[in-house]
């Protein structure tokens, strides 16, 4: 057998029952998609069936108000891709009449589809020759053939999406790419991955030049900034606190935090009751401080790294915006503050 019915036999044994594999509906297919980017199976299975049983179809998702499909994702991570979720069903609704887009280049068209995710639909849906190209394939792609281009670099993304393309069958083809990202993601791993069991190992070029940590080759262009973020968690002695949205573009739009300041290292108790913007927030107030959390706990983001403190803050009453303590948990917010909440016991 050569690569491509490899992988096919191999999937024929070792597919896994996943809700979104029983259906060709692209909603559903589009829906697990954008849950499964950047998400582990088992995180994101259960999500895909709460979206499911609450948004049934795009027009259910399309008429939701975008802060319930948010609070719907909490815990998922990457925001945006909820918000671009939700202004994509509300687009296939209100424009193509609720029909979902074809083929590919259709789907691109969509707000967050990409080459994968179009590819993904296209394939599953349509059995349209579009060879999708994830980390799993990248990784299977270069390990076997001894691919050593960036996969990352404008060459690399090039070269391995024709790799790909030329490898698809003649038909069969949403399986089979279905099939090789499985293969990457259980097999094929990135971190010792078992070859003496690969059904591919004859014929892998990593594993005959000893280049399976090596490959695939990525260049580092993520410079990571570190910044220290000091939340104040404002509670008044009838039982309110401020939760305040963000509406600036980044990726936690449309969230709600507690009142923030970021400094370049961390605040002190002295240095945190002299703080200008926190003087200006505590103004007129009579307050107590105390700090929650004694090492600052820090937030892991892609181009950040946040280093975190929590103070509450404690006065007699808050402006007419504060909330009622009792409703925090209906409003979406950051996984970061969601987790000080849970651990706080609101």
């Amino acid at each position: 057998m050569n690569f491509t019915e490899t992988l096919i036999y191999w999937y024929s044994i070792n597919k896994r029952d996943l809700p979104w594999r029983r259906t060709k509906d692209p909603y559903k297919i589009w829906l697990s998609e954008i849950i499964m980017q950047q998400t582990q199976v088992a995180q994101g299975t259960p999500y895909y069936a709460t979206f499911v049983s609450k948004y049934p179809t795009v027009f259910d998702l399309a008429d939701a108000d975008e802060e319930a499909v948010l609070k719907l994702w909490q815990g998922l991570g990457y925001y945006s891709r909820a918000r671009n979720l939700h202004y994509s069903a509300k687009y296939i609704v209100d424009e193509l009449k609720g029909e979902f887009p074809i083929p590919y280049k259709e789907l691109l068209k969509l707000k967050g589809v990409g080459d994968y995710t179009a590819s993904a639909i296209a394939s599953i849906c349509y059995d349209e020759p579009a060879a999708v190209v994830d980390g799993n394939v990248y990784r299977v792609l270069s390990r076997y053939f001894g691919v050593e281009i960036p996969i990352n670099s404008s060459k690399g993304i090039k070269c391995f999406k024709e790799l790909a393309q030329s490898l698809l069958p003649e038909d069969g083809i949403g399986n089979y790419n279905q099939a090789i990202m499985d293969f990457g993601s259980r097999q094929c791993k990135p971190q010792s991955p078992d070859c003496g069991i690969c059904p591919l190992n004859t014929r892998c070029a990593a594993l005959k030049n000893d280049q399976i940590k090596d490959l695939p080759v990525k260049i580092n262009k993520v410079k990571i900034t570190k910044k220290h973020i000091s939340f104040m968690v404002l509670i008044s002695d009838d039982g309110k606190i401020i939760l305040e949205k963000r509406t600036e573009k980044g990726i936690w739009m449309n969230l709600y935090q507690f009142p923030l300041v970021e400094t370049k290292k961390r605040l002190s108790i002295s240095t945190f009751k002299s703080n200008d913007e926190i003087k200006q927030i505590l103004s007129d107030k009579e307050y107590s401080i105390t700090l929650y959390n004694d090492q600052e706990i820090i937030h892991k983001l892609s181009h950040q790294h946040l280093y975190t403190s929590f103070w509450i803050v404690t006065v007699n009453e808050l402006p007419d915006n504060a909330i009622e303590i009792s409703t925090i948990h209906d409003f979406p917010v950051p996984v970061l503050i969601n987790n000080f909440i849970e651990t706080f016991g609101f």
